[in-house]
């Protein structure tokens, strides 16, 4: 065998591998993805409802008071729009934060991922210091 540089251990490497037959894998591994919920966050103090909570003119929002069936709540919200909603209404509804008839509203459900246990959930304070340390 010529080759130009004669040093022990150039393009031995290279030359094994040409004679190794390939390697086939066995197959993809599913990704460990974490879990997703559906749920609707109160725009004033960000509590957390189910979906299925359902929202209706007289909803208001169980830890604030706050009413649910607003412009703030409404998946068409969007400040940089027209009379600050995406829908083509008339006029300007004021205010936001209110409760109103409009007939173009939908809850806000947002997507979020289940990394872990709740604090809430967790009744003994040294279960939730072992949960956090892992011990």
């Amino acid at each position: 065998m010529s080759r130009k540089y004669k040093q022990r251990g150039y393009m031995e490497d290279y030359e094994e591998e040409k004679r190794r037959p390939p390697q086939r894998h066995q197959g993809t591994r599913a990704p460990k993805l974490p879990g997703v919920r559906e749920v609707f966050r109160c725009s004033f103090c960000g509590y957390v409802m189910p979906v299925q909570f359902g929202i209706t003119y007289d909803s208001q929002c169980p830890k604030c008071q706050a009413h649910l069936h607003c412009c703030k709540n409404c998946v068409y919200f969007d400040t940089g729009s027209r009379f600050e909603c995406s829908q083509p209404i008339p006029a300007r509804v004021t205010p936001k934060d209110k409760r109103n008839h409009c007939e173009y509203f939908r809850a806000r459900i947002t997507v979020e991922r289940e990394t872990s246990t709740s604090p809430s959930q967790i009744k003994d304070p040294r279960q939730a210091f072992d949960r956090l340390f892992k011990i």
